[in-house]
């Protein structure tokens, strides 16, 4: 004990000294300006996203059945369920990094040693083995060696330039990060299940114009057969109509299978087999508050999880570069070995006769490794640069994407009005064009026209409509939104 004192009091002081000397080792980064105008400016401390811009998940989207296609993929994404492995491998290497700073104890339990020479070797017989014995040893293939032990050994690696203390930092915002993509992969798979769902909604309405239309033209096709019957028509007109008919027809059936199609991804995406996809009777959902949104679009993506996952690399690059430079310093460390030694075997647990120990400190310094340590130090400091551009990008990014986003529903919003008043012009027409085609003061070309002005518009009405609330969607992912229930 006084011995393995008087070594540890030694390499302290000896660390001490060096230590003082490496006072410059790396300190704990923080981010740059990144020159943004005051508006787009992070507060001072991360704040929560106020509850009155942030709707809930399940406030945001009144769809039952959409709120169950969400759930379902939360449950059953494939995707997910592999973020959830990588989130178990990171945590089992940040528990590992955390023990790193204590000693590390193997037990030897059982380890036995024999050796026989040749009379042509330079060894002689181990005396106590054949005294022992009373026997002679033999002139050859004698025994020269013996013994049986159980052995424990200590070592330890004291963290004076905070290499582990890095390497424990890297390994929790690894963890960290990892944890936060898969709130990435939730946000995208609330937004990605919710814009199809609504697609599937646009599909089946635009197929319900679409029939309606088709019986629309069959009436008119019926009509204009009759006249033809009556000689007030050519038979081009009946083969025209009948081409409208023909159209209105292919289009449902196109409208069909990119339904069933939809219907097929959509499943995937909740992690399930083939089928028919569940509609609710609705298409709405809550609007986001668009004003506090342009007021401070940065205050609101900070909790973006695709930056935090960014910054949380940055974290971990920060603290390769802390590991690297301890790399390059004296490294401290001290070793301990006892346990039980003897010669013959029924002698192993004669106790204190078969106690041994020993310890050793040292202190090694690289010289000399073909410029590795140095190399490693300055590639680690342009990783974390790369890293630290690219969490700027990130944000930059979030913050273009919260306005372009907002300018889109802006003009969604007028095309939303004009799509209805032209779909009102179109369905106006088409009566006019068929209450004067059949009092003779229009032509069936004027009523074929019609009839494809209405179909165009009110098509483009529902899909103008989806467009709409799919913005809505990419607003509430700009936000940061979409994971932020995953524990209810």
């Amino acid at each position: 004990m006084i011995a393995m004192r008087i070594c540890i009091k030694y390499i302290m002081v000896i660390s001490l000294i060096i230590s003082l000397v490496a006072c410059g080792a790396k300190k704990d980064y923080t981010t740059k300006d990144m020159e943004l105008p005051e508006v787009f400016r992070l507060p001072d401390s991360i704040a929560e996203i106020p509850d009155s811009v942030l709707i809930p998940r399940n406030k945001l989207f009144k769809d039952s059945a959409l709120s169950r296609l969400i759930e379902n993929a939360f449950k059953n994404n494939f995707e997910l369920r592999i973020a959830d492995k990588d989130i178990a491998i990171n945590d089992e290497y940040y528990k590992e990094s955390k023990v790193a700073v204590f000693p590390t104890l193997n037990l030897n339990l059982l380890n036995i040693e024999r050796e026989w020479s040749s009379k042509n070797s330079t060894n002689s017989p181990e005396s106590g083995w054949y005294e022992h014995r009373g026997t002679d040893p033999p002139e050859n293939g004698f025994i020269n060696s013996s013994s049986v032990s159980s052995t424990a050994v200590l070592d330890w690696e004291i963290d004076i330039w905070g290499k582990l203390r890095n390497q424990k930092m890297g390994a929790q915002a690894l963890y960290q990060q990892s944890y936060v993509a898969r709130k990435v992969i939730q946000t995208e798979l609330v937004a990605t299940v919710a814009e199809d769902y609504y697609t599937l909604l646009r599909l089946d309405e635009q197929l319900e114009v679409a029939k309606k239309n088709h019986k629309f033209r069959d009436s008119t096709m019926q009509m204009i057969k009759l006249l033809y019957n009556a000689g007030e028509v050519s038979a081009l007109a009946v083969q025209q109509s009948e081409i409208q008919v023909l159209e209105a027809a292919a289009l449902m059936s196109q409208l069909k299978e990119t339904s069933e199609i939809q219907e097929n991804n959509l499943r995937l995406l909740v992690g399930e087999l083939p089928g028919i996809v569940e509609r609710g009777s609705s298409s709405t959902m809550e609007d986001l508050p668009y004003g506090e949104v342009r007021i401070l679009p940065l205050y609101l993506v900070q909790n973006r999880p695709d930056v935090q996952v960014s910054l949380y690399g940055l974290t971990a690059a920060n603290a390769r570069v802390g590991v690297t430079q301890a790399q390059r310093l004296p490294n401290v460390s001290i070793s301990m070995e006892g346990g039980l030694e003897s010669l013959l075997p029924q002698n192993w647990f004669n106790i204190p006769g078969s106690l041994f120990g020993g310890i050793v400190g040292g202190i090694t310094a690289p010289l000399l490794n073909g410029r590795k340590f140095k190399t490693e130090f300055e590639v680690a400091k342009l990783e974390r640069d790369i890293a630290e551009i690219d969490f700027q990008r990130k944000v930059y990014g979030a913050v273009v994407d919260v306005r372009n986003t907002l300018v889109s529903l802006e003009r969604l919003e007028d095309q939303l009005d004009i799509a209805m008043q032209k779909q009102e012009v179109a369905q106006n027409a088409l009566k006019s064009s068929r209450m004067l085609f059949q009092s003779g003061f229009a032509d069936y070309l004027e009523v074929i026209r019609a009839q494809g002005e209405a179909l165009e518009t009110e098509l483009n009405l529902v899909t103008t409509k989806t467009n709409l609330l799919t913005a809505r969607i990419h607003l509430y992912r700009a936000l940061g939104g979409g994971w932020e229930l995953e524990e209810e």
